[in-house]
């Protein structure tokens, strides 16, 4: 096809997890929420002025911005919101890594951040990683730009605070990117406030997981000021309207319901816990997730895969190098989580093997 770009033909797309159209499913393959949005969020909808929605949104949405930095104890000025962490991951890429060279990030990571290097000419290197997954700080230095998850995806094995400074220190000459979409989940400690101290890093959050907003597609950055004016400038050149008055409304209303995130955040800690000691019981091999999932070893995994597919359980799983043996599983509900379990001691009787 003569119509199409070099870099369409070119281009291998992401693929997201699968999303049945038919009910019945339990979805445990795209780290959603298993628990619904706060009920603030249903009482703001029910505020909203229909009026307004013939009126275009707020195009910097300043009173989300306002609560986020209330809450992060940051300055309205050094946040940036989008449509989910998605959207303000691709701007960041055109913003800061466009056209340059040593961009790096780990080998084992977002399956997203390669697509967007080869989207914006960013020269992608792939740090790469021991068998264990770890990511070791001292191995990313001297770099045009960084980008990593913290915790990572799809381990959850987490950098400390100390870790994430050591990376920020050592790449004076680039922005490091730290995507940060799972880290209400974590026991370590979120980088935002060395966004203070290091005008180079830029923390990417997202409602969809720790605020059960997946479906609104909502995120936000924290930065130097300068950083998020650059975002600022790349998104008014691309889409000045990125968030809709719904969007911004529900949002603000999700993260000002601080006593119902920390519910919800326990209960889905807690059965992360008891879903790894399960599977250990089982004798499967579970890094030590800080994520809402669980990146479990299984020496069969594809057959496993397709087992809970047609029992109805949708798990993760990718035919890739390093980790074609491994299944990600979301963190459902405790019972959703006792389905899968079930499931899996079922897949063992039927298929007896020693696992990892």
């Amino acid at each position: 096809m003569n119509y199409l770009s070099e870099k369409a033909r070119q281009l291998t797309p992401y693929v997201a997890g699968f999303q049945p159209r038919k009910p019945g499913f339990i979805k445990l393959n795209t780290n959603e929420n298993p628990y619904p949005p706060s009920p603030k969020v249903m009482e703001a909808l029910k505020s909203v002025d229909i009026a307004r929605l013939k009126l275009y949104p707020d195009t910097s949405s300043s009173a989300l911005c306002k609560s986020i930095a209330k809450i992060l104890d940051v300055e309205p000025e050094n946040v940036f919101c989008g449509n989910g962490s998605d959207e303000i991951l691709a701007l960041s890429f055109q913003a800061f890594f466009g056209g340059k060279e040593n961009v790096i990030m780990p080998e084992i990571s977002y399956g997203f951040y390669p697509v967007w290097g080869m989207m914006y000419d960013a020269k992608i290197k792939a740090i790469s990683m021991g068998e264990d997954f770890i990511i070791n700080a001292s191995d990313y230095k001297g770099a045009n730009g960084v980008v990593l998850a913290n915790p990572n995806a799809p381990t959850g094995i987490a950098l400390t605070i100390a870790e994430i400074e050591e990376i920020v220190r050592n790449n004076q000459d680039g922005v490091v990117i730290v995507d940060e979409a799972y880290i209400d989940f974590a026991s370590v400690e979120s980088g935002i406030q060395l966004t203070k101290k290091y005008e180079n890093l830029l923390i990417v959050r997202t409602f969809s997981k720790s605020h059960s907003l997946a479906g609104m597609r909502v995120g936000f950055a924290v930065g130097n000021r300068m950083l998020i004016e650059t975002l600022q400038r790349i998104k008014n050149s691309f889409n000045s309207y990125p968030l809709d008055v719904l969007s911004q409304t529900v949002a603000e209303a999700a993260i000002c319901d601080v006593g119902y995130f920390e519910e919800t955040r326990n209960s889905i800690i807690a059965t992360r816990r008891e879903t790894m000691r399960n599977l250990s019981e089982l004798g499967y091999n579970v890094l030590d997730s800080h994520a809402n999932f669980l990146f479990m070893e299984s020496e069969n995994a594809k057959s496993l895969y397709e087992y809970l597919f047609n029992h109805k359980i949708l798990v993760r799983y990718w035919d890739k190098p390093k980790i074609a043996d491994f299944l990600r599983i979301t963190i459902g509900n405790d019972k959703e989580m006792e389905a899968f379990i079930q499931c899996v001691k079922l897949f063992l009787r039927e298929k007896p093997t020693k696992q990892k």
